[in-house]
């Protein structure tokens, strides 16, 4: 994860931002839940990504992964599209309550921008499809050139969605948030729609992190530093969302990542454990087999 890395994570002011107004507003129309549906994740199952993490003997990494995780990011599905098979193998693998949640294919997002991509769109939707009910909320991550020009691409794509889809969607040009007239319309469109707004916590770009919810899901996509403060930054998240629940929240996605993602389950135990304790969860606490070699 390259996106937003820096060199020097100790000079970054880690605060969060204060709660957009709205967000209260949106949350209290939905009835407040004792638990919230907690997943919690990395953006990848591979070995040689996460080392450390599996056993020596491990013979297939999603079915072992599964046992610590309850969902997975995957980011693999931007790059390209699976057969149905490949979808269905990945169902097979995966307990009852294992989730996915798939990045839209680049060719939707990227190449065509969200326009004149039917039959693409179709064929992505149709093979994840064969998740069944373990595809939760699949997201769509836009090029930081895709600015508040292109306004106007985003209802027409909303509406080729099948209504059983709603996902988040994760906007990386600045000026979408820099203007409140835009932030408004935007964030209008993504609240007529039901649309999840992606929140991204990154050392390099502070400028993208909002508190400005859509629905009743919290999608925060949390890009590590490699650095102590991850775990400060992971008990402000606690915080933060323990508001929120207390408001309305009902959903919680919470998917970690780092430049170095051979730390991510180490992340993600130390965020589980917190949320158990504070929201009355009860996740599973990954183990990593080796954590020596984290550091």
């Amino acid at each position: 994860m390259k996106f937003g890395k820096v060199d020097n994570p100790e000079n970054i002011d880690f605060t969060l931002p204060k709660d957009h107004l709205r967000s209260k507003k949106v949350l209290s129309r939905y009835k407040k839940v004792e638990v919230p549906n907690l997943y919690v994740g990395c953006a990848k199952w591979n070995k040689t990504d996460l080392k450390g993490f599996y056993p020596r003997d491990t013979k297939d990494e999603l079915e072992y992964y599964a046992t610590q995780f309850n969902s997975i990011e995957l980011n693999a599905t931007f790059y390209r599209i699976f057969p149905a098979t490949v979808f269905a193998g990945w169902y097979e693998k995966t307990p009852a309550d294992f989730r996915f949640f798939p990045k839209f294919f680049q060719g939707i997002s990227h190449w065509k921008r969200l326009q004149d991509c039917e039959d693409t769109l179709n064929e992505y939707i149709l093979n994840s499809s064969n998740l069944k009910e373990k595809l939760e909320m699949p997201f769509v991550q836009l090029p930081g050139n895709f600015g508040p020009k292109n306004m106007n691409r985003l209802e027409p794509f909303f509406k080729m969605l099948p209504q059983d889809i709603q996902p988040a969607i994760e906007f990386r040009h600045t000026d979408w948030f820099n203007n409140t007239e835009v932030a408004d319309e935007l964030y209008n469109i993504l609240e007529k729609y039901n649309i999840t707004n992606a929140i991204v916590d990154s050392a390099g770009r502070r400028d993208l992190l909002h508190m400005r919810l859509t629905s009743q899901t919290a999608f925060i996509r949390y890009n590590g530093a490699n650095h102590k403060s991850d775990y400060t930054r992971l008990d402000d998240w606690i915080d933060r969302l323990e508001v929120w629940i207390e408001q309305g929240l009902q959903n919680i996605y919470f998917f970690v990542h780092q430049n170095l993602e051979k730390a991510s389950p180490l992340l993600s135990a130390h965020f589980i454990k917190k949320a158990n304790e504070r929201f009355g969860t009860n996740l599973h606490i990954p183990q990593m087999d080796n954590p020596n070699t984290l550091f």
